[in-house]
């Protein structure tokens, strides 16, 4: 997980420099860091590393899975000739293959998470709406924890994030993501297979993050 971590500061740091009081992104993936309680000597070699770092690229490969899901893989490399044929070979090996045009499925939105706890859908809509955010969605986090996920305009992240806090949301990480507006429900099987998959590009040394257009189960 700190590997990943460590791999969001270099694409912030390179984005918008080490200052995070100057880069919201930077500020935001520290904060995340802070959470999970990644090491802070870790954290600074992270920034570190990223200031002295002359090469690193960030690309983002579309692609489809089982049952038509379609993703949008993050990396960040020094040598695209290594990066892109294991993500290949993590794909041809389990059901998927690059495909232009997933990206059409994604928008680009501010999403600020905070625990569920025992807030109802109906008042978790209703702070939604009061904090200016545009939907809300009951996920769960990295160790099966309840959370809600508020998503908001890019350009609105800091100021609905200021405006939940304000009504008394604990905030556990926010920044911008690519967001599915068209979904997609799997069969059982295909689910499983599209799983797998993700784990697989997940494992690869140089993603940062996938995302995909997968329908949650109920």
């Amino acid at each position: 997980m700190f590997t990943k971590f460590g791999m969001m500061i270099r694409i912030a740091v390179k984005e918008g420099g080490s200052n995070p009081d100057l880069n919201v992104a930077l500020a935001h993936v520290l904060e995340r860091c802070r959470n999970k309680n990644m090491p802070k000597a870790s954290v600074e070699a992270a920034i570190k590393s990223a200031e002295k770092a002359k090469s690193g690229t960030q690309h983002t490969y579309e692609a489809r899975g089982p049952g038509g899901c379609v993703m949008l893989i993050d990396i960040l490399t020094d040598n695209i000739n290594r990066s892109l044929p294991e993500i290949k070979h993590a794909l041809n090996r389990n059901g998927g293959a690059l495909a232009d045009g997933a990206r059409h499925n994604f928008n680009r939105k501010g999403v600020i998470s905070a625990p569920a706890g025992d807030i109802a859908a109906e008042r978790a809509l209703e702070l939604a709406i009061e904090a200016g955010a545009e939907d809300v969605r009951e996920m769960e986090d990295e160790d099966d924890e309840p959370v809600l996920q508020f998503i908001c305009d890019a350009t609105e992240l800091k100021k609905v994030r200021t405006a939940l806090e304000e009504l008394g949301m604990q905030i556990v990480s926010a920044g911008l993501e690519f967001v599915a507006h068209s979904h997609v429900s799997l069969a059982q099987d295909h689910l499983e297979g599209a799983s797998v998959l993700i784990a697989a590009l997940n494992d690869c040394s140089d993603v940062v993050r996938v995302w995909d257009n997968i329908q949650a189960q109920s």
